[in-house]
């Protein structure tokens, strides 16, 4: 197999069962690994021979861990409470050029013990904190995982948090010093009528442009939201404040404001000093792209095109959708295609992170969804990149942040209009035109001659057989494609590696070694698909009104609990690709939690996002010719009534003129028995005409009597019950 960075390795020689690996590191050519006990609260790193560790996994004494018994799903950045981004990066700041190199590389010093000592003392010595605190910082951050946020703290399995305060008689936290003067609580309870005016004041004084310090604006909230009244002086209305015990402090307005969430800071810059001015000067450098691919993983580019063929609906495919959005990611070193997306969405984040996803997925699994059988050598690429290159679109901003603290990957971004800085991928855009889009019937043809067929009446494929097409292609591109003007270092000359970029990626993986990253499938579900919310009920897992279900909800009897006490709302990640499964994001859990697409809609598996919520909108569209037609209808009915009932209503009252309640309400049950007489005798069946009759009676032979009747019998016999009744 193949040794990757952030391999976990089980020691079966030891009766520990907490005695799990790291793999940290491994050097250029491929022969030592550095690896570190990650339960060890003592444990530094060690080398050791690849060889010698391929043997002992051979013999069957290590064996490799899928699951990370260390992986926390942290969540989004801007879900993140302000203290522990704090101290994430404050850790970060002080061990970061212990570990990480000016072009992000890792450094190999950290991992000798001879020079491990004196980096250590000299951080310590900088930063103004103990080596102890420094070797923390590596340990956790070597043991966790090798990325930023595994310096985050782990202050959530400490005290009540989540659990709200209740509003008691006495100010909550400690006592100030007036209160310990006074040997006496003093100061003002935070209920909900005092975080309104706090709400209120947040938003009119320092949520904006002013700049307002925060201590202003708390000044500013207390004149116009606390005051008792006003007082003219020198024809000026004063706003007359109450005495300090009776008005909240600084402190808790401060606290309420952090403990909401408000103080994020990317959203607090932008309405405090718009958008262009935060992009201008207070967004996070995300790096540079001047660093050459040294070998498989080194770099990815990534861009988007909007496909020059028109699709259909796979639901109705006499309707046509438009023009797919492209996304493309290729490893710089092999120029392989590592991953792709196919949407409706517009290049935007969400397409980018839906290609970067595709890029560690099985690609036999994935090509096997759409009926094309592979082996895994055919498609090897199902890892992250070390870095990733983009053109200043949706890899700017801070929602690149996700990326870069989530997963450890790093952003690099070309200037404005300069696409031959990222020319791999670009070309993949001119061979899928050529190779395939441009033949396709739907195809966009530039300039469209006058008078000639519209391309578009041809449009006949849906989105999953364009995906398809293009999974044949890229496996075309990956094995077949030459690379005619690759330039070959002597080392690949000498190994006569073809210039095809599979052969280039398996030559890169035995000799340029360590660029690849590993990391568990739900944390890199949880950076890159997006979220929404979901309803839990009695009839199951509501999403965008669509039936799920899933093993822990059944258990848990989540869907008795909603009948009993009403639904409630839970956080769920979704491929927009496909509804067949959604993922639950349930607090202080390691995984996420399939759902599946229950029975009751397995008409809708196999389809795309974009194509049901086409649908719906379609079906709302309709709906108010519908409700025209419905209400017109009920028109005519309640015509209809009103001109059988009206005249009813007229006979009857003219009938009862002058007969009084008892008149009218006697002899009920005698006035039935004659109406059903009546109805009987209008309703009777004849078994056959009256000439069929004659005809019957002619050919019987003759001497044939036939059998009484006992109808009229039958009937006397009913008219003595209902008597008796």
């Amino acid at each position: 197999m193949i040794i990757q960075v952030n391999l976990l390795l089980q020691n079966d020689s030891q009766t520990d069962a907490k005695s799990l690996e790291r793999v940290l590191y491994l050097d250029s050519y491929g022969r030592r690994l550095v690896k570190i006990e990650i339960f060890s609260p003592r444990a530094l790193p060690i080398w050791q021979p690849i060889s010698e560790l391929e043997q002992l996994l051979s013999k069957g004494d290590f064996r490799v861990i899928e699951m990370d018994p260390l992986s926390r799903l942290w969540g989004l950045d801007e879900t993140l409470p302000e203290l522990y981004r704090n101290h994430r990066d404050q850790a970060w700041e002080a061990i970061k050029n212990l570990v990480m190199d000016e072009q992000g590389y890792p450094k190999v010093d950290i991992f000798m013990s001879q020079k491990r000592g004196p980096l250590v003392s000299a951080c310590a010595h900088l930063h103004g904190i103990s080596k102890q605190t420094v070797y923390t910082y590596l340990r956790k951050y070597w043991q966790y995982g090798q990325t930023k946020n595994a310096l985050l703290p782990d202050f959530r399995n400490c005290g009540g948090r989540g659990k709200e305060r209740k509003i008691a008689v006495c100010k909550l936290g400690r006592p100030n010093a007036l209160a310990l003067a006074k040997g006496e609580s003093s100061g003002v309870v935070i209920d909900a009528d005092i975080q309104k005016r706090f709400q209120r004041g947040v938003k009119q004084f320092y949520e904006n442009p002013q700049r307002m310090p925060l201590t202003k604006a708390y000044q500013r909230t207390l004149e116009s939201y606390f005051n008792q009244g006003y007082e003219l002086q020198e024809g000026v209305l004063i706003p007359i404040l109450p005495p300090a015990e009776e008005l909240p402090t600084f402190r808790q307005f401060q606290y309420w404001y952090s403990k909401r969430g408000r103080l994020n800071p990317t959203q607090t810059a932008i309405s405090r000093f718009t958008e262009r001015r935060f992009n201008l000067s207070h967004r996070a450098i995300l790096g540079d792209s001047n660093q050459m691919a040294f070998g498989p993983g080194s770099i990815f580019q990534i861009d988007a095109t909007v496909a020059d063929i028109y699709l259909v609906s796979s639901l109705d495919p006499g309707r046509i959708i438009g023009r797919p959005v492209l996304y493309t990611i290729v490893d710089v070193f092999s120029h392989m295609v590592a991953g792709f997306s196919v949407s409706l969405e517009g290049p935007s984040w969400l397409g980018a992170m839906l290609a970067l996803e595709n890029t560690t997925t099985d690609k036999k699994a994935f090509c096997a969804e759409y009926g094309i059988v592979i082996s895994s050598e055919d498609w090897p690429i199902q890892h992250l990149p070390r870095e990733i290159l983009a053109d200043r679109g949706e890899m700017e901003g801070y929602n690149a942040d996700y990326v870069v603290n989530g997963l450890g990957i790093g952003i690099s971004n070309t200037a404005p209009y300069r696409a031959e800085w990222k020319a791999i991928v670009e070309r993949s855009f001119r061979l899928a035109n050529d190779q395939v889009i441009h033949w396709m019937p739907g195809a966009v043809h530039l300039p469209r001659e006058r008078g000639k067929r519209d391309y578009r009446l041809d449009a006949c494929l849906n989105l999953s057989q364009f995906r398809s097409l293009m999974i044949r292609l890229f496996l075309f591109h990956n094995r077949f494609h030459e690379l005619k003007e690759y330039r070959m270092d002597k080392t690949m000359l000498a190994d006569h590696v073809e210039p095809y970029p599979l052969d280039l990626w398996n030559w890169g993986l035995q000799n340029r070694v360590g660029q690849l990253r590993q990391a568990d499938a739900d944390i890199i579900r949880q950076n890159l698909l997006p979220t929404a919310e979901a309803s839990v009920t009695e009839r199951g897992i509501i999403f965008r009104r669509r039936q799920y279900d899933c093993q822990r909800a059944s258990s848990e009897q989540w869907y008795v609990r909603a009948r009993a006490s009403g639904r409630w709302k839970i956080n769920v990640a979704y491929d927009p690709r496909q509804l067949d499964t959604i993922y639950l994001r349930l607090p202080n859990c390691q995984r996420l939690e399939p759902c599946l697409l229950h029975a009751n809609e397995s008409a809708l598996r196999g389809h795309d996002w974009y194509e049901i919520l086409d649908r719906d909108e379609i079906e709302r569209q309709k709906e108010p010719a519908r409700r025209a037609a419905r209400q017109q209808a009920e028109a005519a009915l309640d015509a209809y009534i009103a001109h059988i009932v009206e005249p009813a209503q007229e006979t009857a009252v003219t009938e009862r003129k002058g007969q009084s309640k008892s008149e009218i309400l006697k002899d009920i049950r005698e006035n039935r028995s004659r109406e059903r007489d009546l109805e009987r005798q209008k309703n009777t069946w004849e078994i056959g005409s009256a000439s069929n009759m004659d005809q019957s009676k002619q050919e019987q032979p003759v001497g044939y009597i036939p059998p009484p009747r006992n109808i009229e019998l039958l009937r006397e016999l009913d008219k003595e019950m209902m008597k008796d009744e």
